[in-house]
């Protein structure tokens, strides 16, 4: 896997489980229509899977 993810945080973490939050922090994400560029690494990815339903994410290769 080679390049970077742009991720979006499109739904609030308000309710959400407390293991949800904290990966979502470990992203760089805390506020909603907010965007990070993260490494694609098999970590991200399971980060990603984790909370798929609160995030969008594309592919960006270099």
């Amino acid at each position: 896997m080679a390049g970077t993810l742009k991720i979006t945080l499109v739904k609030s973490m308000i309710g959400r489980p407390e293991k949800h939050r904290r990966v979502l922090r470990g992203m760089g994400l805390k506020k909603p229509n907010r965007s990070v560029e993260l490494q694609d690494t098999p970590s991200i990815r399971g980060m990603i899977n984790t909370v798929s339903h609160l995030v969008k994410f594309e592919e960006k290769n270099r």
